[in-house]
């Protein structure tokens, strides 16, 4: 679908730094909040032949960094020889990690990979009260996600002074906008030390979106609208510069090419015309300055301190 009129500021891409694919819906959880419907029922994947355009794409555009998400994108028959390949070009590599992955039959083995092969583990963990994060997420996983940490923290993961980087991510468990990120960061890595003995190295606020599973949820219990006035009444126009669109670009597990990861749940295609992933390697600037599709949900990564991939912008 196109984009709808909204009243959302238009903006522009600069040149591409961060390829974000979306390998498949299949995820071991089905959270509450996840805008992309990912569960354990899920069959989408990504086909082996538009994984193997992914370094090739990678190298062409001169790209810095390669985002994988999901569902949970290790559960991909290629996720390893994919992350193998980026790495030998030195691009770096973010694995946006649910966390009890890690402790799944069959993925014993995962957690040494990441951290041999220097992935980023950007982690989701929602509060570190278990209450919260088994109801937002479901029974036992608070418990599995503490488990995972402390692997990753043996492995050097979010240790002061190591490479191998741990990122944790909260998001609310409401329609409300995340407190400000520093002063909850305190709070995780005091109550996570203190607690468990665990370390990580920083935390990234994330705003729900009012799309797909969350946004239903919320039109159930009659919140949608007033979240969405939320969202817009927040707007802050410094954060528009910040804006992870304006750098990356997102592709499905079809392989088609989105502005970002929510305007591909929307089905909102790049530029004109759809455009697949193969395509990135016949361009020559990066889609510098194409128009980037906006609507009444972007107002989610402008709202209060900022949301993106990469927490907030303020």
């Amino acid at each position: 679908m196109d984009a709808l009129l909204s009243s959302f500021p238009s903006i522009r891409r600069r040149r591409l730094e961060t390829l974000q694919v979306n390998l498949g819906y299949r995820c071991n959880q089905s959270c509450n909040h996840c805008h992309v419907d990912a569960g354990p029922w899920r069959t989408e994947m990504m086909e082996p032949h538009q994984v193997e355009l992914i370094p090739q794409v990678l190298k062409h555009c001169q790209l810095k960094t390669l985002d994988l998400t999901g569902g949970a994108p290790e559960l991909h028959p290629q996720f390893r020889d994919l992350v193998s390949a980026a790495r030998a070009q030195d691009v770096e590599v973010i694995d946006r990690c649910n966390l009890t992955i890690l402790t799944e039959p069959g993925q014993e083995s995962l957690a040494e990979f990441l951290a041999d092969s220097g992935v980023r583990i950007v982690a989701s963990l929602p509060c570190y009260e278990q209450e919260r994060v088994d109801r937002q997420r479901g029974r036992g996983v608070f418990e599995r996600s503490l488990d995972a940490l402390q692997v990753l923290n043996r492995l050097g993961y979010g240790m002061p002074g190591s490479s191998l980087k741990l990122d944790l991510v909260y998001n609310p468990s409401g329609p409300s906008l995340p407190p400000p990120q520093h002063s909850l960061e305190e709070q995780y890595r005091k109550q996570l030390k203190a607690s468990h003995g665990i370390s990580f190295h920083h935390l990234l606020t994330i705003a729900n979106m009012p799309i797909k599973r969350f946004a239903r949820d919320l039109e159930v219990s009659g919140e949608l609208e007033c979240y969405q006035n939320l969202l817009q009444e927040a707007h802050r126009s410094d954060n528009l510069d910040g804006v992870m669109c304006r750098t990356l670009i997102s592709v499905s597990w079809t392989g088609a090419l989105h502005d970002c990861d929510f305007n591909q749940q929307l089905g909102c295609s790049v530029g004109a015309e759809p455009a697949v992933l193969a395509d990135l390697l016949t361009i020559q600037d990066g889609l510098v300055d194409q128009p980037i599709a906006v609507d009444d949900h972007c107002f989610g990564c402008t709202a209060g301190q900022g949301s993106s991939c990469g927490g907030s912008l303020s």
